[in-house]
């Protein structure tokens, strides 16, 4: 039987860049998605092999989650790795503290963090049963705390924090590790400022973005071939934190 990954956020461009390494490894993929059924479908229609499935389901909510899991051992499923990349952010200068609202830093907190804590709550026993291993998907931006604002910064920092406390808490049955990386070249990038862009690039010691698939091999190696780590950090940033 093939191995089962359950990655959330899936349909995004850096999910589905999981989702495809994954299953270019003989995963059978289950991607979730909040919304854009489409794109989740284009997705599982882009993926080798076979049995691959989506799921709509909005991370923010802890009882749904609980359902979703539920049904999962109802099934009889077998859960290998599970992959928290659904997130959200929005743009706020960093000296704008008004326009970080509490609606906003709260919405932030949900996803960022209390989701895939709740995620590994919920598949706990799956994840027992398979020896499997967890991957939270953070940012350079909790070593930097630079970002799209002070309430991502943080809440990436908190799930670094999260993934060791993970780690120790599960172990030696459930592996936790996270991937932080640097700025990625996705759709969601691309429609950003040439110049700021340029910039980032710039002051990158590799002189480039990250693609996708480079953060979908490092999540695949985290699985695969790490397998005596657990509640580390790796790092998909070109060496940023290097640089001027």
């Amino acid at each position: 039987m093939s191995k089962v990954a359950l990655v959330t956020g899936g349909n995004g461009g850096l999910g589905a860049a999981i989702c495809h390494s994954l299953a270019s490894n003989g995963y059978r993929v289950v991607l979730t998605y909040r919304s854009k059924p489409e794109a989740a479908e284009q997705v599982l229609a882009s993926l080798p092999g076979s049995g691959h499935a989506a799921q709509q389901l909005d991370v923010a909510d802890s009882q749904a989650i609980e359902a979703f899991a539920t049904q999962w051992q109802q099934d009889q499923l077998p859960l290998d790795a599970l992959v928290n990349c659904a997130g959200m952010t929005k743009f706020v200068e960093h000296s704008d503290l008004n326009g970080l609202t509490d609606e906003l830093f709260d919405n932030i907190m949900r996803v960022n963090v209390r989701a895939p804590f709740a995620m590994v709550r919920a598949f706990e026993a799956p994840l027992k049963q398979a020896k499997g291993c967890v991957v939270n998907i953070t940012s350079i931006a909790a070593q930097t705390a630079m970002g799209s604002n002070i309430a991502y910064c943080a809440s990436k920092s908190a799930t670094e924090n999260m993934t060791r406390s993970l780690a120790r808490a599960l172990s030696p049955d459930i592996r936790v590790l996270a991937v932080a990386p640097g700025l990625v070249d996705t759709e969601f990038v691309e429609g950003l400022d040439d110049d700021w862009r340029n910039k980032q690039e710039g002051a990158t010691p590799l002189n480039r973005l990250a693609h996708p698939t480079e953060v979908g091999n490092a999540v695949l190696a985290a699985i695969e071939t790490m397998t005596f780590s657990t509640g580390i950090t790796l790092a998909v940033d070109g060496g940023r934190p290097l640089g001027n």
